[in-house]
């Protein structure tokens, strides 16, 4: 159930459904989960403040039941970091992304859990 969801206070201009589907087949492959359980979402021109400025800011969270590696979050920092900076002309700078692992049975699928 690997999750990746962005809030951006920038607006979108760049196509959000190529992006979403770029970073979908990315989490899965590294991963190594099938992007059948992959999901994205986006949240444009959210209200936010980062370093006390209304300067464009992105938030991102990956989620995944199971481990997220310090390589593995190191990898996709970068990975994430640079796409989403570029589809939303916000400075990596001004992009947090929070990892977390997850357990099982605190995620419901199709009326049962994962664990």
């Amino acid at each position: 159930m690997p999750l990746i969801r962005i809030v951006t206070s920038a607006e979108v201009t760049a196509n959000a459904e190529g992006l979403l589907s770029e970073l979908s087949a990315m989490l899965a492959r590294e991963i190594g989960k099938p992007e059948a359980y992959v999901m994205t979402c986006l949240e444009p021109r959210a209200a936010m403040t980062f370093g006390g400025t209304t300067e464009s800011a992105c938030y991102v969270e990956v989620k995944n039941v199971g481990a997220l590696g310090p390589e593995l979050t190191k990898r996709l920092s970068a990975a994430i970091t640079e796409r989403v900076a570029r589809a939303f002309g916000v400075k990596g700078a001004r992009l947090y992304i929070e990892f977390s692992e997850s357990k099982g049975h605190h995620w419901g699928f199709d009326g049962d859990t994962f664990g």
